[in-house]
């Protein structure tokens, strides 16, 4: 099955920038361990559409991880912004500096050597020495998970399946060019045995899987029904001084956007929030409320503007220059605030 696999992802490898295709491979050209670990830092929980921008950018500005590791947090937090689960972009900047500082530029060659960094879990390590130092791991995401629940028929639902995946996939791990066998088993997940309408037919692996067999490859893998999301409130102070700074403050480093730009407000909860503006000034409803969801609850923030004076003292945050300032520096959740709400506050 490995086999008839790498046979498949030699033809039809999908084109991605982080990756070396198995024509470069076979020429030997060596994947980037820099490139393969930004791109699978990015990917956790975010589609390859997604990724792509972010990662011309980030290389782009950052080519390598000691020129990462010497960017001001600011500047990788703010190209971070869009891109969600910013607690990856935090950990992206300690790892970056734990192998500059600890290991000379060159990221470990081994699972164990790649877990003992910031930030990095048994996925991340074993999918980096897979497929940039070719070590025979297990990579095992949501797109292998699929797989091998539909060619082994297992009816066990997720995530309580996810041990006997795990060694399913190990089973089918090749002490022969195990990256290209992980990334293989991936791009069959996202393009031909996708969660809907797999195209069981040209699926090089369709003889021996079970469920194609049975008749069940679209119903699998099972879940385990998921409890219902919360719904928490919270307001959104936007301010902007006379001369056109906009009142911002930067959110502690643990928790929800940590370390990200935001606007001004009330802690995010199930009851009506409560909270003293951030300055005194004439505040008002623009009329618009944001709605958000995050991985664990939907969110309705409510808007507040108002146009604050030259001598403006804050309670909180900092005034930040109109010119300095840069909408798509903002989490997703803050710029739709401020999309909302820029009208009201004279920036049309």
């Amino acid at each position: 099955m490995s086999r008839a696999l790498l046979d498949w992802y030699d033809r039809h490898a999908r084109d991605l920038p982080w990756r070396v295709g198995p024509a470069a491979r076979a020429a030997g050209v060596q994947p980037d361990p820099y490139a393969v670990w930004l791109s699978e830092v990015m990917l956790q929980q975010t589609t390859v559409a997604a990724v792509r921008d972010y990662f011309y950018r980030f290389t782009a500005r950052w080519p390598d991880v000691e020129a990462l590791a010497a960017a001001e947090d600011a500047a990788v937090m703010g190209e971070w912004a869009g891109l969600g689960y910013y607690a990856r972009a935090r950990n992206l900047l300690k790892c970056a500096r734990a192998v500059a500082r600890d290991h000379g530029g060159r990221f470990p060659d081994s699972r164990d050597g790649l877990l003992a960094l910031p930030g990095i879990g048994p996925y991340t390590a074993a999918a980096i020495a897979a497929i940039a130092f070719d070590r025979a791991e297990t990579v095992v995401d949501g797109n292998v998970e699929r797989v091998m629940a539909r060619l082994f028929a297992v009816q066990t639902p997720l995530p309580t399946a996810k041990p006997e995946l795990t060694a399913l996939a190990a089973r089918l791990t090749p002490m022969l060019r195990p990256g290209d066998h992980a990334q293989a088993v991936m791009d069959l997940g996202a393009t031909i045995c996708t969660p809907k309408r797999p195209a069981c037919g040209i699926c090089p692996l369709r003889t021996p899987c079970a469920a194609r067999a049975q008749g069940i490859a679209a119903d699998l893998p099972r879940k385990l029904a998921k409890a219902p999301k919360p719904t928490r409130l919270g307001i959104a102070y936007i301010g902007r001084r006379s001369d056109g700074a906009w009142l911002l403050e930067r959110r502690p480093e643990s928790g929800l956007l940590g370390g990200m730009l935001g606007w001004p407000g009330t802690d995010w909860a199930e009851t009506e929030p409560v909270c003293a503006p951030p300055a005194d000034a004439e505040w008002r409803d623009p009329g618009a409320e944001v709605r958000h969801t995050f991985t664990h609850f939907h969110l309705r923030l409510a808007l507040r503007v108002a146009e604050l004076p030259a001598d403006c003292t804050p309670r909180c945050g900092m005034f930040v220059a109109h010119r300095d300032f840069r909408p798509s520096d903002l989490p997703t959740v803050m710029r739709k605030a401020f999309d909302l709400a820029r009208a009201s506050v004279g920036c049309d």
